[in-house]
């Protein structure tokens, strides 16, 4: 079986915020065409960092690319502006949805389309296509986005990303603060949306449980490091991944009190 081409290259990059403090060193990670693919890693470990530097978004937080390069089928885009990558078929759902709260939840849809020169039928079409993926927000198209609950501006989100006809979505926590269910839906439609519409993510995210479940490949990111890479497969089975990632290991349980007073070094420090 051949491996799927790399659609998107980072290239050991180095972040640095206010020119003084180093946040990424070095992260190199690619996506496949039509792959889902996972960064994982704790609160702080450099994911939303990461997804910015590859949308150049980091400018508007005091935040530099000093160091690598990324590529995106095949070219060097670490220096387009955001509106030139999305015209190239990148784009990021931001941290926390950034719904426009005073719009509804179709002009917040139709406002993914603004890159585009098509003409209005295809994007009515595509319009009736989102909708089809996401049902909840045809019946809530004319509801103000600051009304709707935490899942249907996750959908919207989501969805307005779409709008601007994708190859590559960068989805950064679609998790966080989402009941478990909505977050299985979520996660549900990612998966429809990369087998059907054949976009590739890649997500940040905090839970892993959910993010190795759909995810093909992942990355861990630890202090603006790489730390392990690999097969969500085999990164389920990893015994270090299980214990500090996962919450389980494949020894004998151990009580909070020892827990609290041992911990397994973890291997990659060693």
């Amino acid at each position: 079986m051949s491996t799927p081409a790399p659609l998107l290259e980072v290239n050991n990059i180095e972040v640095i915020y206010d020119h003084v403090i180093l946040v990424l060193k070095g992260v190199s990670l690619s996506v496949p065409e039509e792959g889902i693919v996972a960064l994982l890693g704790a609160n702080g470990a450099g994911k939303s960092t990461t997804l910015k530097a590859i949308s150049n978004l980091l400018g508007a937080e005091r935040g530099d690319v000093t160091k690598g390069t990324i590529s995106y089928k095949n070219e060097r885009v670490d220096k387009l502006s955001p509106n030139d990558l999305v015209r190239r078929g990148v784009i990021q759902v931001m941290e926390g949805r950034h719904c426009f709260e005073h719009l509804t939840i179709e002009e917040n849809l139709m406002t993914g389309a603004y890159t585009r020169k098509d003409g209005r039928a295809a994007v009515a079409a595509d319009l009736e296509l989102v909708y089809t993926y996401f049902p909840r927000l045809k019946e809530r198209r004319t509801s103000l986005a600051g009304y709707v609950s935490g899942g249907e501006q996750q959908m919207t989100a989501i969805g307005r990303a779409l709008m601007s006809r994708p190859d590559m979505i960068l989805l950064d926590e679609p998790s966080m603060g989402l009941a478990p269910q909505l977050v299985e839906e979520i996660f549900e439609i990612v998966k429809n949306l990369n087998e059907k519409e054949k976009v590739a993510f890649l997500l940040a995210e905090q839970n892993t449980n959910i993010a190795l479940k759909y995810a093909n490949y992942g990355y861990i990111l630890e202090n603006g490091r790489v730390v392990m890479d690999g097969e969500s497969e085999s990164l389920r089975d990893n015994e270090d991944v299980k214990e500090f990632y996962l919450g389980t290991s494949g020894g004998d349980r151990k009580s909070f009190r020892e827990t609290k007073h041992y911990k397994r070094r973890k291997r990659w420090l060693a």
